[in-house]
């Protein structure tokens, strides 16, 4: 790593001085750069330099290393007013490129998508009363002069919606003088949220773990800290007060959420308690604002962040508190690009900016749990629902069961008759109910009765999902779509293609014939294009619009329906065999979330699961309501199995169009493994998607003990190949899934 303090200074005249400039393109490191004569240039100072042909932005990382000449050498221009990257940034830059095996190029590019934030700001004219009172005073400009008299500059368009009349109007005003022009900034700046504007009141646990973590934001240094509650304990509310205590001391915070488009009662609860919604960030954004969130973070305006894992890469001035919302949640392992986990680089970056974090979760990963069973986090339990609220009652339908005591015609069913029943029960009572499958569309496979054929994708080993609805079959890995054939592409036969397998499209459609005066939405991204889409179906819950919620996972993530008082899960036992080590865990973790949206409220909650496995261990567990049962078993497993987090796992991917070059530069590096002690090298063999987005697949996994620097490892090893350009290697420290 470069060093951490560093400035460049050169008086003029004299020779041009040197830095190590790092772009943001994935390059092994900094290239060497002249400066301007008399230029000073800081750690993290942002410059403009030439690659090749293009300008780019870059930053100042470090001292030049090399002795090639000023002639050969290119100059970079420090940006006008001389913006600078936070050092603690740079660092964590740094850490993560050598954590990852990423160049610290590609981990740059993360912390500079807002190009724009660094141009200087554009100024906007709005209009302010003059004084001057125009001969003709018609009614409509009397009535846009009296809003305009309480002293705010407005736009034209901001003018008239205001006083609601017409542009037209208003342009008459300032040809008249009435209304005179003024500058202000290109964006409002964000209004500070105030930490006691509506302080709750909390229970004895709440308290306790509030107090905790305010004393953690006080104590000014790193601390880590799990917070385990149970569905509806108020583990929002308590690291609210965290953030309270943050903005109280100055500081900055930020709240990292898994998927930022679906949060909408956040983002309302956030404005309940402080009083103004936090900035956000996320992919959804337009660039414009985009720039105003970057500049506001930068100088240290925006208190609070709200947003998705590349949030972690924003330049706080001040960073005072970081919050992992759901920390349990895969969406924070960020898969293409750049390949890092938001949640164990939060903790990272904490560390680095000398602040606390706060992981949140009533399932928390099994890292996570053992970190704070071990005493390495501070472990903070909330073992109760908040108010009157209890936990729901968890039954479990035995489909082998339904299945021999029901005829031919009702096998072909998904609802089971005790599932029915429960849901005429929630909808005659006036409440809510939720029907839960993690499988988008209609049917997950189409095939041909007469000659067995299954419609696949033509770029990846994936079936292709009907939807039903649209009259496509979609491939769900690289969005390839065609119109529903209407014979076997295969045998040509007519009228042989049969759905096999339901979605949440047809547990929709069978929902409508069993309750045809039900009123019911499907939640999945299929059908819910986009935040408004996705916030206006959770309002239209909230608002009991909707009678029965049908959705995949997007509807498992910290929604309060308080009058949701069922919630039927259609195949529990989906995703229970993926095969990786993960499965069970994150099998339990998604059905308890689901589980844990009924009876949020004062009416009980119960939660029915269809499964054909009954005394399986997960299934057990969440019948049981034993948790802490489930992952003492799973610890156990691990433990003995060697698996993280007691053992180290590393993912090494070789793809590209030629297969047979995949498959050589893979059989290549397995046989060049370097034998050490406590390592095992797995593979190669073709990835559970062997072909994916029309690139060919092959996996290496290195398992290593827990003590073991894999990082070193696997860098060794991988320069004993040379992969052609036209093959990808890349590298997944710490790999969630194994696709």
């Amino acid at each position: 790593m470069r060093q951490a303090h560093f400035q460049i200074s050169s008086p003029d005249p004299g020779p041009q001085p040197r830095a190590g400039i790092l772009l943001p393109v994935p390059l092994a490191g900094a290239y060497d750069y002249k400066l301007p004569r008399g230029a000073i240039a800081a750690r993290g100072t942002l410059v403009e330099a030439q690659l090749g042909s293009r300008q780019m932005l870059g930053v100042v990382w470090g001292a030049a290393e090399g002795t090639v000449g000023d002639n050969r050498l290119k100059t970079a221009e420090p940006l006008a007013d001389a913006p600078v990257l936070p050092k603690g940034l740079c660092d964590f830059i740094d850490w993560v490129a050598d954590y990852t095996l990423n160049p610290p190029g590609a981990i740059l590019a993360m912390a500079l998508r807002s190009r724009g934030a660094f141009e200087p700001e554009a100024r906007r004219i709005a209009y302010v009363v003059s004084g001057v009172v125009p001969p003709k005073l018609s009614a409509a400009r009397r009535q846009a002069l009296d809003v305009a008299s309480d002293g705010l500059a407005r736009s034209v368009p901001g003018l008239a919606e205001d006083a609601n009349v017409s542009s037209a109007v208003v342009r008459g005003l300032i040809q008249s003088g009435a209304l005179m022009p003024t500058e202000l900034p290109e964006f409002t700046p964000f209004r500070a949220p105030e930490a006691n504007f509506a302080a709750p009141i909390l229970n004895d646990d709440q308290a306790q773990a509030a107090a905790a973590l305010r004393g953690a934001v006080a104590a000014n240094k790193f601390s880590a800290h799990l917070l385990d509650g149970v569905t509806g304990s108020g583990k929002t509310e308590v690291y609210f007060e965290a953030v309270a205590a943050a903005l109280a001391t100055g500081k900055q915070a930020l709240i990292l959420l898994p998927e930022i488009a679906l949060t909408v009662q956040f983002l309302e609860r956030f404005a309940a308690r402080f009083g103004t919604r936090p900035a956000e960030w996320h992919s959804d954004l337009s660039q414009k604002e985009r720039r105003r969130v970057y500049r506001a973070v930068m100088n240290g305006e925006a208190k609070v962040v709200v947003g998705a894992r590349s949030a972690l890469f924003l330049p706080f001035a001040s960073l005072g508190l970081i919050a992992v919302d759901e920390e349990h949640e895969q969406a924070f392992k960020q898969q293409d690009g750049a390949i890092y986990h938001a949640r164990d680089m939060a903790v990272v970056r904490a560390r680095i900016e000398q602040c606390p974090v706060v992981l949140a979760s009533a399932t928390p990963s099994l890292e996570s749990f053992v970190n704070a069973t071990n005493g390495r986090y501070a472990h903070l339990k909330l073992t109760s629902r908040h108010g009157v609220a209890a936990m729901p009652s968890v039954k479990l339908i035995d489909l082998r069961q339904e299945r021999d005591a029901i005829d031919a015609e009702q096998r072909a069913q998904w609802l089971s008759p005790p599932l029915r029943d429960a849901l005429t029960q929630t909808l005659v009572a006036g409440e809510q109910a939720m029907l839960f499958l993690n499988r988008r569309g209609y049917a997950p496979l189409t095939l041909c009765e007469a000659c067995g054929h299954k419609l696949t994708c033509p770029h990846c080993s994936a079936w292709l999902v009907e939807h039903r609805y649209r009259r496509r079959l979609a491939c769900h890995q690289c969005s390839f779509e065609i119109p529903a054939p209407t014979a076997c592409p295969a045998c040509n036969a007519g009228g042989t293609l049969i759905a096999c397998g339901p979605g949440v499209e047809r547990v929709a459609e069978e929902f409508a014939q069993f309750f045809p005066g039900a009123r019911y939405a499907i939640a999945s991204s299929d059908t819910l294009h986009g935040p408004a889409e996705t916030q206006g179906a959770i309002r239209a819950m909230a608002k009991r619009e909707i009678d029965v919620l049908i959705g995949t996972q997007i509807v498992a993530k910290g929604h309060h329906f308080p009058q949701l008082t069922l919630v039927g899960v259609v195949d529990a036992d989906l995703g229970g065999s993926d095969g990786d080590v993960r499965a069970r865990e994150r099998t339990f973790q998604l059905l308890h979330q689901v589980s844990g949206r009924a009876g949020r409220a004062e009416k009980p909650g119960l939660v029915l699961l269809q499964t054909r496995n009954p005394e399986d261990a997960v299934m057990q567990a969440l019948a049981r309501g034993d948790r802490d049962g489930f992952y003492e078993q799973e610890r156990q497993y691990r433990e003995a199995s060697a698996a993280p987090p007691f053992g180290r796992l590393a993912a090494i991917i070789v793809s590209g169009p030629d297969g047979d070059a995949v498959r050589h530069v893979a059989r290549e590096l397995g046989k060049a493994a370097p034998a050490a002690r406590d390592v095992k090298v797995w593979g190669p063999t073709p990835a559970f998607y062997a072909l994916l987005r029309g690139q060919t697949r092959e996996r290496l996994l290195v398992q290593a003990a827990r003590g073991i620097d894999i990082q070193a490892y696997l860098k060794a090893w991988l320069k004993l190949v040379k992969a052609p350009s036209a093959v990808r290697v890349t590298v997944d420290v710490d790999p969630v899934s194994f696709f």
